[in-house]
């Protein structure tokens, strides 16, 4: 009898943990969610539209894209720091949100902390460009008129803290210039004050600023890396624009909040891996100035936060940037 009673507890067991096994439906078994801290059109959003229909078919679900521009992109992470940490809300984000923001602003809600790193999407520098309209047509003849006319010309960015942002402060350090900033909601918009000579200057990501480039509405002076780039052959890099010991590049990366499965997390690099080796993707990325840039695990994306993050913060203290 007492064997029995054994059995019958075995079967009762068996029975809940099917029960249970089928109430947990295998991640992802809804849309996920891809939230954008920049208006469409920049960079972040750019990168975003070209990864998440691939993203979909490689989760098996697919992947709805929220723009939530602000605050430098703060407003969209704070959101998904405080979303739940089941794997259908994901961030793609830039060191601006990730590590500039929480550093200086303490009011922020949410911390570094807040998230789980995925990986590593994509690296790039920025292109210095200018209204057509102002007569300059290299570095040196801008760093000359900024020397000659200090605060007087004015730049717009993607917001307080953002990549360009900051590139700008570090070329302003490095060149012995004071320039003016205007931040905007959003890559694109800060375009269209540029083009509209409403600024005179951008330092802009390349999907935004490339293909005003080619359209002659804007004149590209320079990319922020060393050297020229296959990304964006036509324009010099930083040693042959005339400044050697300037140059600056930006990421983007995939972040989930913190406390999700790990093998959720690795179910979504997994699949963001199987995407960025698309052939299509990297040549769509590459077009608009973009390399692919990925991290070798979720680990190696942490420790490489770490150490970026010294970078950044040591920047915005060193040029006395101000972020919202």
């Amino acid at each position: 009898m007492h064997q029995l009673n054994l059995l019958f507890v075995a079967l009762v067991m068996s029975v809940v943990s099917s029960v249970g096994n089928a109430q947990t439906p295998a991640y992802p078994s809804k849309p996920v969610r891809l939230i954008v801290g920049f208006a469409p059109g920049g960079a972040a959003d750019y990168v975003a539209r070209n990864v998440s229909v691939a993203l979909g078919q490689a989760l098996g679900q697919s992947v709805i894209i929220e723009n939530k521009p602000g605050a430098g992109s703060s407003i969209a992470a704070e959101q998904v720091a405080k979303s739940p940490p089941d794997g259908y809300t994901l961030l793609i984000a830039s060191p601006s949100s990730i590590s500039v923001n929480p550093a200086l602003s303490p009011k922020l809600g949410y911390r570094p902390s807040d998230f789980q790193p995925v990986t590593k999407l994509t690296s790039s520098p920025v292109v210095i460009a200018v209204y057509p309209g102002i007569g300059i047509t290299s570095v040196k003849e801008l760093i000359a008129r900024a020397k000659q006319d200090p605060g007087g010309l004015n730049y717009g960015t993607s917001g307080n803290g953002s990549a360009p942002h900051l590139a700008a402060a570090l070329f302003g350090q490095v060149a012995d210039v004071k320039m003016t900033h205007i931040p905007f909601r959003g890559g694109s918009l800060a375009i269209q004050s540029v083009i509209a000579g409403d600024t005179q200057l951008t330092f802009g990501t390349p999907p935004s600023v490339l293909p005003m480039i080619q359209a002659g509405r804007l004149r590209g002076l320079a990319i922020s890396a060393r050297e020229r780039s296959p990304l964006a052959p036509s324009l010099p890099g930083m040693r042959e624009a005339g400044l050697p010991d300037y140059a600056i590049e930006f990421w983007y990366g995939f972040f989930v909040p913190a406390g999700t499965p790990p093998a959720i997390v690795q179910k979504i690099f997994d699949a963001i891996q199987t995407v960025m080796r698309q052939p299509g993707i990297k040549a769509a990325l590459a077009r608009e100035g973009t390399d692919v840039s990925l991290s070798s695990s979720p680990a190696q994306f942490a420790k490489f936060l770490a150490e970026d993050e010294k970078f950044w913060v040591n920047l915005v203290k060193s040029a006395e940037v101000t972020v919202d």
